[in-house]
């Protein structure tokens, strides 16, 4: 590894601080962002879309376990997959190690799951192995991942139900998955 500058106290202070002028910038146009982000139109979702879960078949809106919103990620645990059969994509593992106290999300009637093409057997061993207690479905069928736009990177999709509606709100799909700063090893 390449050693940092040695410099004066007084050059590493104002090295700091127009750093830190670079953060503040760009934390406010992240702040505009998800601004922008939580004001998406949304659009119904007519397709019926199916999964594998621990208890057997359900629906996407069966994913929402009684919560008006869900967040679903579409975790990289499956053959091609560095690890497969016994490991799931790095950058997903670190994202999920993040994401798995629901407490705060299920208080404000938000359930979050993951969702992979590997069976259930797969799924819950590696859950386990891990200490997960997320919600792990299997994807059942192309169709999710490719009208969802996570066929082939990483995303996070967020719906919302009214009554038994429901409604596609938006997309965090990689790079913005990684700017969540949940998601490092996926950095290339």
């Amino acid at each position: 590894m390449k050693m940092p500058n040695v410099v004066s106290p007084e050059e590493w202070t104002r090295a700091r601080e127009a750093l830190g002028d670079k953060d503040q910038a760009a934390a406010k146009q992240r702040a505009e962002l998800a601004a922008e982000r939580r004001r998406m139109p949304m659009v119904r979702v007519d397709k019926e879309y199916r999964f594998d879960g621990p208890s057997g078949e359900v629906t996407l809106r069966d994913l929402f376990d009684g919560r008006q919103q869900l967040i679903t990620y579409r975790f990289f645990f499956d053959e091609g997959v560095s690890g497969w059969p016994d490991a799931g994509c790095e950058g997903c593992s670190m994202f999920t190690d993040g994401s798995t106290d629901l407490a705060h999300l299920h208080d404000r009637d938000v359930t979050m799951v993951l969702l992979s093409p590997a069976p259930q057997d797969k799924l819950q061993a590696y859950a386990r192995r891990m200490g997960w207690d997320v919600p792990w479905y299997t994807i059942l069928g192309d169709d999710f991942t490719v009208d969802f736009g996570v066929a082939e990177w990483f995303g996070v999709n967020v719906f919302l139900r009214d009554g038994d509606d429901v409604y596609r709100t938006y997309l965090l799909e990689g790079p913005a998955v990684e700017a969540s700063g949940t998601c490092g090893a996926c950095s290339t």
